[in-house]
């Protein structure tokens, strides 16, 4: 019998064909911009590229992990424990102050390994074959964050870059949008304060994502994950505006918010966060994820819970990010379209070329930044929209802010 391994064939596996349709990672094209350039500075690097917060992560986090030890050996549940629930139900509760009672944290909320696995598996539990007769549309602010788009693509939708410029307060314009983009739209991502540009939504532009979402039966993802760092205000939340709205429906019908303890607490190795909102699409989403994740571990949700619970630690990452904004800007001085952004702890600056200035960033001080256009798309034809740009992330104490962002003066100019 003749060996059906044997013979003269050979076809490489030829695998997930989408994937071809994705740049590389943000990340990857900037150690790709920046191979073979030894600084020339005498001075340790300042890495400012990626939005790892470098401040000492909370003492609670390692007391509660040894406090619980004991449950490293247990599976834990995908839905997380009560515990933790009843932790982020009562955060959400007070931060955004929602209807007392109004949200069921057992079936609102659902424990995730940091928002970015959550952020990309949302297209897959929002993307259908077809819809209105077409390819299914994914709103994304563009800027943005690259995982929206890796969803978007993997999950079979057309992304669609929605310009997030200082002509639209640096996030999308939702009154631009046509009927016939919105039929075919099966998601809207936002984020606020947005990344990179800090730009916090307020309460009527929600209003209005909500209302679109809720018109054309769409679903609503709204990254806060830098809802937490704000200079002045806290910004409003998605589910503080839709709690407020009165619908013929659900309260969260629609709703999808994200949250993290990377940037909040500088956990970012903890790797916790959740999602939170209309509980038909967690019911859902529990369903994808116990075909695609692992739950987060008991020692870990204990930690997490803790965090939740604790403000202090947030506030003081508050004041020591309000220090740096105060270095950055009287380092800057105004230059490159400086603004004070809402939240988050990114500058982005219009420095004319931001590949360019990167590298010089890299070669002349050891600074490492990452270009605009990596964040940015643009459709066929058309400018990147981020092309002029670098996103410098303040993670580092305010003495070092303020010699990184004297530096970046002196050499761009």
């Amino acid at each position: 019998m003749a060996n059906p391994a044997s013979g003269p064939a050979h076809h490489p596996a030829s695998g997930n064909d989408r994937l071809d349709r994705l740049s590389d990672y943000p990340f990857t094209r900037l150690a790709a911009l920046l191979a073979g350039i030894t600084p020339r500075a005498n001075a340790e690097p300042t890495i400012m590229s990626i939005g790892e917060p470098q401040h000492a992560p909370p003492a609670l986090i390692a007391e509660t992990l040894a406090a619980n030890a004991h449950l490293w050996g247990k599976y834990p549940p995908l839905a997380g424990t009560p515990d933790f629930r009843a932790a982020v139900g009562d955060w959400l509760t007070r931060r955004f102050a929602l209807p007392a009672g109004s949200f069921d944290a057992d079936n609102m909320v659902l424990p995730v390994a940091g928002t970015r696995e959550a952020l990309f598996l949302t297209a897959l539990l929002a993307v259908p074959e077809r819809r209105a007769g077409g390819t299914p549309a994914v709103l994304i602010p563009n800027p943005f964050y690259a995982v929206y788009e890796g969803g978007a693509v993997l999950a079979g939708a057309e992304p669609v870059f929605l310009s997030s410029t200082a002509a639209t307060g640096f996030l999308p314009d939702l009154d631009a949008l046509t009927p016939d983009l919105l039929e075919r739209t099966a998601l809207l991502y936002l984020c606020t304060p947005s990344n990179p540009q800090g730009a916090a939504a307020d309460a009527a532009y929600l209003g209005r994502a909500i209302a679109l979402a809720r018109r054309y039966g769409f679903v609503l993802a709204v990254d806060e994950c830098y809802s937490e760092i704000y200079l002045d205000r806290p910004p409003v939340g998605a589910l503080q505006v839709a709690a407020a709205m009165e619908t013929g429906g659900g309260l969260w019908d629609n709703v999808l918010v994200f949250h993290s303890l990377s940037k909040r607490s500088n956990a970012a190795g903890l790797r916790s966060g959740f999602v939170a909102g209309d509980p038909a699409l967690i019911a859902r989403f529990a369903r994808l994820r116990s075909y695609a994740n692992a739950g987060t571990p008991l020692p870990a949700l204990a930690a997490a819970a803790a965090l939740w619970r604790d403000e202090a630690h947030v506030e003081e990452n508050r004041r020591l990010y309000r220090d740096k904004f105060a270095a950055a800007e009287a380092a800057l001085g105004g230059r490159f379209g400086y603004r004070r952004p809402d939240g988050g702890f990114f500058l982005w600056l219009d420095v004319g070329d931001g590949e360019s200035a990167a590298r010089r960033l890299w070669d002349e001080g050891a600074i490492r930044v990452l270009p605009g256009a990596y964040l940015s798309g643009s459709a066929p034809g058309q400018p990147n929209p981020g092309a002029s740009f670098i996103r410098v992330a303040l993670v580092h104490d305010a003495d070092v802010v303020a010699r990184a962002c004297a530096a970046i003066a002196r050499i761009l100019g």
